[in-house]
């Protein structure tokens, strides 16, 4: 349970004390969550080659489509169109339907239940059996099942009045509409057949950016070739803007939950994230320590700035950044920016209590005898040529003795750090890197598209440091851990164990995730193992995973005989690595179970052992 729900009181006799107000908090935080977990996008099965979306998945891709403001194409999103027609702003909506404002809440689900509303009134319905979409020529696409016509802003217009928004003018909805005519011809375009065919046969691929289709749907249609971005570009100014909302939402989350401002943060940076976002998690990097990047007549950001404490109204934050292997390759210009925007932070003759880069800095150049300059390097990353720590390999591998091991790999793979003073080489400095890390208050990652969450790859966990911080501090507290989520326009901040459940509920434990996988044979069943495999790894580096996830896992794909014999003839290999998964998180104290739960999995390993073996 979240932790703004689980704190609510719950007892009988705390029930009855309660005022309305409160008992309205209590839904309205509650009616909160279910709207998350219900509108959150998730994969329904692998995707093949060729095969089309269907109708329903077409317009689920729409209608998040649909929810995003896109300023460079002077395009307002249908939720924001919504609220201004009720004389809101979608923005202090959000905040105050995530604050579990009862009254908010509830008009925030009006506003996405009509934003669904119009988007499919956009596209008119048939009866046809078949719900694929085909290609009709080449300037019109429908859909074989349930669409084939745009119907146009007059159906959109109608939708709204018919869930009671009377007030949208039909002209603000005109660009919108004729650009969500575009995007479902692209995202109906069957190209990756014959883009697979054209690369087969060495001939020539329309290029095209790659990236999340929601945020960015100039990536549709797929079977592009795909490129990436211009480094120098990054972070761009709506990057920026989007940071500086999540960068205040985190700090103010801290605040109310601790009562202080983190006065070190742990961040992990990623190369295709910030490829997809144009440098968001780098900008929230600048503006938590309260440096503005200024690009010059052609958009390259090499100018840096220091925001006046004046101008900031609060202390410099102090963030010590683990850069990928990937993100080194591709950002060393931004890894430069960064190096010198936390020297520049340093060097800033200001209060220690309102710079805490400075005071860190200072603390670090006394203890290793070094120059505050050198002292304030707080950008790591891997050795030239080496990628990742590995942690995700070595649990996979099952072989680690115990987490410290885990722990050390992380501090002696990542341990390189960036010195914009000393271009061309990266030097191991763990002892400089631990001294950094044991102040760290917070740790932090981003989430940027629907398509990758927590527990999908090994990569978000293999560089969460939050259980090294905990070993290096001196009181041995675990810092809070926190995830920015800014997959949707309603960017959310939100701890770590939140999103673990979040993640839990709407693919492991959710039947659309888990049937969808199913249906697509050997290889989605691994994909369901893998999930959970990745679900312990969270337990190991941070010990952010409440019981219930495994408890109902187990009770899902174990206990249920007819789904473990599915499991068992779809996917043997999978079933076995499901079950040593169970049984590890049990033997390395991450799940707490019954004996007959654990006499039921040492029965079935040996079972589908044997199968493997032929026995």
């Amino acid at each position: 349970m979240d932790k703004d729900i689980k704190d609510l009181p719950t007892e009988a006799d705390d029930a009855k004390n309660m005022t309305q107000e409160q008992r309205d908090l209590v839904v309205g935080k509650v009616y909160r969550r279910i709207m998350e977990i219900e509108s959150r996008l998730l994969p329904m099965g692998l995707h093949t080659i060729g095969v089309p979306p269907t109708a329903e998945e077409a317009i689920a891709t729409l209608v998040n489509i649909a929810g995003i403001d896109r300023p460079e194409d002077d395009i307002k999103s249908l939720p924001r169109l919504i609220a201004e027609s009720l004389g809101r702003d979608i923005e202090q909506l959000y905040r105050s339907a995530n604050a579990g404002t009862l009254e908010d809440v509830a008009l925030l689900q009006k506003v996405t239940e009509a934003n669904r509303a119009a988007v499919r009134s956009l596209v008119g319905k048939s009866t046809n059996f078949d719900g694929r979409v085909r290609e009709q020529n080449a300037f019109m696409k429908q859909f074989n099942g349930f669409v084939d016509l745009l119907m146009g802003g007059s159906a959109m217009k109608k939708a709204l009045m018919d869930a009671g928004f009377d007030n949208v003018p039909e002209e603000a909805l005109a660009p919108l509409q004729g650009y969500l005519e575009f995007c479902l011809l692209q995202i109906v375009a069957n190209n990756e057949v014959s883009g697979m065919l054209s690369a087969l046969e060495g001939r020539f691929i329309t290029p095209g950016p790659g990236g999340d289709p929601i945020r960015n749907p100039d990536v549709l249609p797929t079977g592009k070739n795909m490129h990436g971005l211009d480094p120098q570009s990054i972070p761009t100014m709506a990057a920026v803007d989007v940071a500086l909302t999540v960068a205040n939402r985190l700090l103010e989350r801290m605040k109310q939950d601790s009562g202080a401002y983190p006065q070190s943060i742990a961040f992990t940076l990623w190369g295709t994230d910030n490829i997809k976002t144009y440098g968001e998690s780098l900008a929230q990097v600048l503006m938590l320590l309260g440096v503005r990047p200024v690009p010059d007549s052609l958009g390259r950001v090499n100018k840096l700035e220091l925001i006046p404490l004046e101008e900031l109204g609060r202390p410099r934050v102090d963030v010590v950044v683990t850069c990928s292997g990937v993100f080194r390759d591709l950002f060393i210009n931004q890894m430069n920016l960064l190096d010198r925007a936390c020297k520049m932070a340093a060097e800033a003759d200001e209060p220690l209590e309102m710079n805490y880069v400075r005071a860190h800095a200072l603390e670090q150049a006394k203890e290793f005898k070094i120059s505050l300059r050198d002292a304030a390097t707080r950008v790591f990353s891997n050795a030239a040529g080496s990628y990742s720590a590995n942690v995700g390999l070595t649990l996979e591998n099952g072989g680690w003795e115990d987490e410290k091991q885990l722990q050390d790999q992380f501090l002696n793979r990542k341990g390189y750090a960036f010195n914009a003073d000393k271009p061309g080489q990266m030097d191991l400095q763990t002892d400089l890197f631990k001294a950094s890390l044991k102040t760290v208050d917070l740790t932090f990652q981003n989430l940027d598209s629907s398509e990758i969450s927590l527990t999908d790859v090994s990569h978000y966990y293999d560089s969460d440091p939050t259980k090294v911080v905990s070993t290096l501090r001196d009181d041995k507290k675990k810092p809070a851990s926190f995830i920015a989520d800014t997959t949707t326009a309603n960017a959310q901040v939100r701890t770590l164990a939140e999103t673990v459940r979040l993640d839990a509920r709407t693919k492991l434990l959710n039947p659309k995730f888990y049937e969808g996988m199913l249906n697509s044979g050997y290889e989605g069943a691994r994909e369901i193992t893998k999930r959970l495999k990745n679900t312990m790894g969270w337990s190991a580096t941070s010990g952010e995973v409440d019981n219930f996830i495994y408890e109902d896992a187990n009770e899902t794909f174990i206990k249920d005989p007819a789904m473990r014999q599915r499991l068992l003839d779809t996917n043997p290999n999978a079933f076995r690595d499901m079950v040593t998964t169970f049984l590890e998180a049990n033997g390395r104290g991450y799940w707490d179970t019954s004996d007959e739960n654990l006499e039921l999995l040492q029965e079935l390993y040996q079972e589908v052992e044997d199968r493997i073996e032929g026995v």
